[in-house]
């Protein structure tokens, strides 16, 4: 079952922005969907183009992927979107399997998240596997 919660002034930082969206699906590839289509309308509420909102869903799914391969067997995937004025991070948690490692940075599924982001970073401990992807819109 997927869970949405929407936070506002969720973050004591005015840098961070104060429109946050949690959603959380089953760590279950069937359940992309519903990431890629919660990424594709927030980045549409910021304006951005349809290149770079198509960008965002693809590294969303290239995120979630490389968790998926290594989550824990009924975890969840927990998604955090925090939309500022012109700008998106998504953060995508899961629980993880005993000494699960990310790709390295040097992989193609890396290649990929940098390439289609204004950065992405990842974070490993020995219980959950975190990527962060930050898209910021092109000025027109």
């Amino acid at each position: 079952m997927a869970t949405v919660t929407q936070l506002t002034d969720a973050h004591p930082d005015p840098a961070i922005g104060d429109d946050v969206v949690m959603l959380t699906v089953p760590a279950d590839g069937g359940y992309l969907g519903v990431l890629r289509t919660a990424t594709a309308g927030l980045a549409a509420r910021l304006h951005f183009a349809l290149d770079e909102i198509e960008d965002l869903r693809i590294a969303v799914d290239e995120a979630c992927a490389m968790l998926l391969a290594i989550a824990t067997r009924g975890a969840e995937l927990e998604c955090r979107f925090a939309v500022t004025e012109d700008a998106l991070t998504v953060e995508v948690t899961v629980a993880t399997v005993r000494g699960a490692r990310l790709p390295a940075e040097s992989s193609f599924a890396w290649k990929v998240l940098t390439a289609l982001t204004t950065s992405a970073s990842a974070e490993a401990t020995g219980q959950h596997a975190t990527i962060r992807l930050l898209t910021r819109r092109t000025e027109i």
